[in-house]
């Protein structure tokens, strides 16, 4: 049996026009590179999964190589990668500043790449301070971490910065889609676009669920089978749950509520799902924030159907009935009724407005 190798791996960019969603930061490298103005301690900081490491090693591969390099060349003697959350003491960095002085037997440079640098000891980041500040010309530092407020400033002060942002929901799509032409797999749109959303902005994470759900559904991604495996609740079942409170279907909504319990879906997770449907609504209706709803086109026409039906003063009121559950929810001691009674009050909005217009006449 062929070995099976995860997506993330299989995928994982080769050059910089590979790399997902980072294109400003790609420029800038490849700009550097170009006209010789690399500096010598570098900090990419940024969300997990969206491409620091890949970029890191990208680059000590690109400053290496020259017209005679082989394009295959890993150059794997000249990059040193260290997990700072696992060798985070003075010794390791002692250790680490002890390679540094040896020069490299291949290629121009060697590249350290000290990955969550944020773990590091404070007494390991003044050991390194000296070395960073005034390293070796053939040595180049590239500090990598999720949480840059955690690092020293006297560290900060010593690198150049890229601020590495979150995969938007259209990018991690859009490769998603040049996988699936790669690997002959056909795919919704809708399916890649719930799976681009459950990943909240890291291509890894894409990735992982990508592969989770091909797994389940083999090569066929339904937009029901994607909903099935990552137990995330579809867009009809908000649409149908928004028709029934602007009918003021009371006993209808508690049928639906039922429903969706049975299913084995966390009414918790059903409201705060419900505030952010009001918010999409909310968006769909003004031209200038259309754009703010990250969502296909077919889904987002139903959004804008909808969106005509329900008035803005309703929507914000729902929002705050939602989200007000939603913070309640963990601390009632009867979460079904809370939620409950949340759809109650959000089904007699409507009734209440008509009430009023109706003494007002």
């Amino acid at each position: 049996m062929k070995q099976f190798i995860v997506s993330a791996r299989k995928y994982r960019p080769q050059h910089f026009k590979d790399v997902v969603g980072q294109q400003a930061i790609t420029n800038t490298l490849l700009n550097a590179i170009d006209n010789n103005h690399l500096a010598q301690a570098l900090l990419f900081t940024g969300p997990r999964g969206v491409g620091k490491t890949s970029c890191a090693r990208i680059l000590a591969r690109k400053i290496n190589a020259d017209d005679t390099t082989n394009e295959n060349e890993d150059f794997a003697f000249n990059i040193f990668e260290l997990d700072a959350a696992s060798n985070n003491s003075v010794d390791d960095i002692r250790s680490l500043i002890d390679q540094v002085r040896i020069p490299p037997q291949v290629g121009k440079y060697k590249v350290y790449i000290i990955d969550e640098v944020h773990m590091l000891s404070a007494s390991a980041f003044n050991a390194f301070l000296k070395t960073l500040e005034e390293p070796p010309k053939h040595a180049i530092f590239i500090l990598a971490t999720t949480e840059k407020h955690k690092i020293i400033p006297t560290i900060l002060s010593r690198c150049q910065i890229f601020d590495f942002k979150r995969i938007t929901v259209a990018d991690a799509k859009a490769h998603l889609i040049e996988i699936c032409k790669t690997e002959g797999i056909t795919a919704d749109e809708d399916a890649l676009q719930i799976i681009a959303q459950k990943a909240d902005g890291a291509m890894r994470d894409a990735l992982s669920i990508f592969d989770r759900v091909v797994s389940y559904s083999g090569n066929n991604l339904t937009r029901q089978a994607v909903t099935e495996n990552l137990n995330v609740l579809d867009y009809e079942t908000y649409f149908s749950v928004t028709n029934q409170i602007l009918t003021n279907d009371i006993p209808g909504l508690m049928i639906s509520l039922n429903e969706i319990i049975t299913k084995g879906f966390d009414a918790h997770h059903f409201v705060a799902g419900l505030a952010s449907h009001f918010r999409d609504l909310l968006v769909c209706q003004n031209p200038q924030t259309i754009n703010l709803l990250e969502v296909s086109q077919q889904i987002k026409a139903t959004y804008h159907e909808q969106a005509q039906k329900a008035p803005a003063t309703f929507l914000i009121e729902a929002i705050e009935l939602a989200n007000t559950c939603d913070l309640q929810y963990k601390t009632s001691k009867n979460q079904r009724l809370l939620v409950e009674l949340c759809l109650m009050k959000l089904a007699s909005i409507t009734a209440i407005d008509e009430k009023k217009k109706a003494q007002l006449a």
